[in-house]
């Protein structure tokens, strides 16, 4: 079996592309530059290359950065100040906080802090919330990002037995129940999982989010089965998935590349969320005419 390469590229070419218009809509109709702020605490080395790809990225997208830094041993009190900055400030409309934060800060503390309405990773407790319940919110980058990928190429999700491997807020839970939603039957596996081979022998779509190089080889799959690897790793200054890539795809249907892959398309998620943000904050005060609501809303929509 050769394995369809879901490569990302091309996903995340239509989504610049319609975000685009919609981010030029907003600039030539009533003057909003819609902006996503990164705030980064210390100087992680990945997080700054991080950084790095989303301001050269989102900028083809018509989205601005606005880079925003803390030294490493501030005090909680002062990343909530930040933040509650941002949050008042009406010319940034989405803001991502890089990953990790120093020990001494706690994510949840952040998390609080943020306003769901900026919060274009949908990781506050009020878009997650909605999320799990299948109400309207800004929808994880990610896991977002691996549904329209899916999408583009074709696969099916209702009905399918997925396996999902890795519990985060950020791209485990919200995958899984992103695909709950789609109809598929999930189970979400952990480091306390008996029996992961057996499990993932059985899956039709095997989704990967736990940061484990070589964690799955081609051998524990189900021949046909559909690898969606979000792992990023670097091993000897090569980034590598959570999937040995070779092995795979040898029987799997098709697998996403790392690097390649989901990458691309997260990133364009989140300038579209950021634009999507940007529309939101002036839908309120009727700054725009109802046929240039209709279009932005249907540039932005997600799948």
């Amino acid at each position: 079996m050769t394995a369809l390469v879901l490569r990302g590229a091309p996903v995340a070419r239509e989504i610049r592309e319609r975000t685009r218009a919609a981010a030029d809509l907003l600039r030539e109709r009533v003057g909003v530059e819609p902006t996503l702020a990164t705030l980064r605490v210390g100087a992680d080395a990945a997080a700054g290359a991080y950084r790095g790809s989303i301001e050269r990225l989102v900028a083809k997208a018509g989205v601005r950065h606005l880079a925003v830094d803390l030294d490493r041993d501030i005090e909680p009190a002062r990343l909530i100040e930040t933040l509650h900055r941002l949050n008042a400030d009406p010319t940034v409309h989405g803001v991502l906080l890089l990953m990790p934060l120093p020990p001494h800060l706690p994510l949840d503390l952040a998390l609080e802090h943020l306003s769901p309405l900026k919060d274009v990773d949908g990781i506050t407790p009020l878009n997650a919330g909605r999320l799990h319940l299948g109400l309207p919110a800004l929808r994880p980058s990610t896991p977002q990002g691996g549904l329209e990928l899916l999408d583009h190429y074709g696969i099916a999700i209702a009905g399918t037995r997925a396996v999902v491997v890795g519990r985060s807020n950020v791209v485990g839970s919200p995958m899984a129940a992103l695909l709950t939603a789609r109809d598929a039957t999930v189970t979400v596996c952990h480091r306390q999982t008996v029996d992961l081979a057996g499990l993932l022998g059985e899956a039709d779509l095997v989704v990967l989010a736990a940061g484990s190089p070589g964690l799955l080889h081609g051998s524990m799959l189900r021949e046909g089965a559909v690898v969606l690897d979000f792992g990023i790793n670097v091993i000897d200054d090569t980034i590598v998935g959570d999937a040995d890539a070779v092995s795979v795809a040898e029987c799997a249907a098709a697998y996403t590349p790392v690097p390649g892959g989901a990458g691309p398309v997260t990133t364009m998620v989140l300038a579209r969320n950021t634009v999507a943000a940007a529309f939101a904050s002036l839908a309120a005060t009727a700054d725009l005419e109802a046929s240039q609501v209709e279009l932005v809303q249907e540039l932005v929509a997600p799948v």
